[in-house]
């Protein structure tokens, strides 16, 4: 320990200077991460929804598409999107190829939640449903759907969590979201461990504020279920 360079840790100095310059990368990070979530979200639900059908011309390329995605890395995809669809004819702005890169590959993983929230809702509600003679997209909507939603909030706010730390993977199609800017500053400083450090700490912080909303909307779905 008589060696360790205490003064590396951390440069506060450098911290403060950079951090108007990274939290501008900070908001490319949340917007790509919210715009993904959506398109996620959507994406992930026809995924859900064909994966239970019956049918199985819809629920086996759900199955295949779920296990591809869920076998592969991100970084694996963001490659193909952005170095590999060119050799076809088909090129993609930075932002665009992260965008659909991340809502593709999570999309994945939200069909699986909203798949195992849908199979949660006890099988009664579909049988009073279908007494009142409601459709299956109405019985869906207005009836399975707002309960699967309670029941799959914790671990969507995990899955948009990964979101989040996952767009770090953008820097290497060159989108200029906040781990980027950090290794600017980095390239230019030599202060490596304090960026990584401020990075972190920024990261956990966006994590928080979405642990936080996480438990608001949990208490605002849960205030009709009794204990």
């Amino acid at each position: 320990m008589a060696d360790f360079k205490w003064k590396y840790l951390f440069n506060v100095e450098i911290a403060i200077d950079s951090l108007p310059f990274i939290l501008e990368g900070a908001w490319q990070t949340i917007l790509i991460a919210l715009v993904s979530l959506v398109f996620a979200l959507i994406l992930g639900l026809f995924v859900a929804l064909a994966r239970m059908n019956r049918f199985i011309g819809l629920s086996l390329p759900a199955r295949l598409f779920i296990s591809f995605m869920r076998g592969t890395p991100l970084l694996v995809m963001l490659f193909i999107l952005y170095f590999g669809f060119p050799m076809i004819g088909i090129e993609m702005q930075p932002l665009t190829a992260a965008i659909i890169g991340i809502s593709i590959h999570f999309s994945a993983y939200t069909a699986e939640i909203i798949r195992s929230a849908i199979s949660s809702v006890s099988k009664g509600q579909w049988e009073a449903a279908e007494t009142l003679r409601m459709s299956y997209w109405q019985t869906m909507t207005r009836i399975i759907l707002p309960q699967a939603t309670r029941i799959a909030l914790p671990p969507l706010s995990s899955t948009f969590m990964d979101i989040i730390k996952g767009t770090s993977l953008a820097m290497v199609i060159t989108v200029s979201e906040m781990f980027y800017r950090a290794k600017v500053v980095v390239g230019q400083t030599y202060e490596s461990l304090t960026l990584y450090i401020l990075v972190a700490l920024i990261y956990w912080s966006i994590c928080i504020l979405v642990t936080l909303l996480q438990d608001y909307l949990e208490k605002k779905a849960n205030r009709y279920v009794t204990a």
